[in-house]
C-alpha cells in the first residue's frame, strides 16, 4: 500500500487513472488530496466538497481473476465496506442508494465512482473514488440533501484515522471476491438498499412519472423495478430516479 497526497487536484480519479497507465503502481495504492478542484461522480456529474473538511480519495485495486461478468459484486464489496464504516461510527439509518451512493435517512454522506480497466473478460483493475462528507456542516443551497459525519454524530473526525479505518474496511470486503462470497455480498448489500420493497414513484429519462418496486439487481448490474402490472423492468445508471 502507498499513499499518496496531494495538496490539490482536479480529480483525484482521473490522476490515479493517468498514473496507472505510465508506471507499475501498488496494489491498494491511494490518492488523497485535501482539495480536489473538479471531482466527478456517475456519468461525469459532479462532486462538490469543502477543503480541508471532508475525505476525498481514490484507491487503485488490481484483480488475479476477477471476471467482467461479476462486476456488480465489486461494486457490492466497496458500497458495504463504506456502509460498515458508517455504522460503526453510529450513524442511523444508513442505506445504499442503486448504485453506490450512501445515505444517511434520507440525505447522502458519501458519493463513489467507480472505473474498472478490462482485460479479454476480465476486470484487469479499478480505480474507486470516494467522496465522504467527515467534517464539513454546511452546504451549498443546491446540495440541500447532503449531510455528513459532524452533523449526524456531532462528532469532529479525525481525517487521517478515518481513511485507515475505510482502507481496512474496503481491503476486507474487497477480499471476499477473490474468496468468491457472491452470495454473501449480494445478500447483504440488497439487505441495506434504500427503498427496497417500499412502494415508491419513480421518474425516467422521457420525464414519465410512475410507481413501482425496487426488487433486486440484475445479473449485469442494472435496478430491477417491478411495476404496477407486475412486469419487471431495468434500468441503468441515471435512466431512473426517485421523484
Amino acid at each position: 500500500m502507498e499513499i499518496i497526497k496531494l495538496n490539490a487536484t482536479d480529480s483525484t480519479n482521473s490522476f490515479l487513472k493517468d498514473l496507472s497507465q505510465n508506471s507499475t503502481l501498488k496494489n491498494y495504492t491511494i490518492v488523497i488530496t485535501d482539495h480536489q478542484e473538479k471531482g466527478r461522480g456517475q456519468l461525469e456529474s459532479s462532486w462538490i466538497s469543502t477543503p480541508y473538511k471532508n475525505l476525498t480519495f481514490s484507491v487503485f485495486v488490481a484483480f488475479d481473476d476477477l471476471k467482467i461478468v461479476k462486476k456488480r459484486y465489486l461494486n457490492f464489496a466497496i458500497s458495504l465496506a463504506i456502509y460498515d464504516v458508517l455504522i460503526a461510527k453510529k450513524i442511523k439509518r444508513v442505506s445504499i442508494k442503486w448504485p453506490n451512493d450512501i445515505l444517511s435517512a434520507n440525505k447522502k454522506i458519501c458519493g463513489i465512482l467507480v472505473e474498472n480497466n478490462f482485460r479479454g473478460t476480465n476486470i484487469k483493475n479499478t480505480i474507486i473514488g470516494i467522496g465522504l462528507n467527515v467534517n464539513q456542516e454546511i452546504f451549498p443551497e443546491f446540495l440541500n440533501n447532503a449531510t455528513s459525519l459532524k452533523l449526524e454524530t456531532d462528532l469532529a473526525s479525525n481525517l487521517d484515522d478515518l481513511l485507515k479505518v475505510i482502507l481496512k474496511s474496503l481491503q476486507k470486503n474487497i477480499s471476499l471476491l477473490a474468496a468468491k462470497e457472491y452470495t454473501f455480498l449480494e445478500q447483504r448489500y440488497l439487505e441495506v438498499l434504500y427503498k427496497k420493497n417500499i412502494p415508491s414513484m419513480f421518474k425516467n429519462t422521457r420525464d414519465e412519472i410512475f410507481m413501482g418496486i425496487i426488487i433486486g439487481i440484475s445479473k449485469d448490474g442494472k435496478l430491477q423495478i417491478q411495476l404496477e402490472n407486475d412486469s419487471i423492468k431495468e434500468f441503468g445508471v441515471k435512466e431512473v430516479s426517485f421523484l
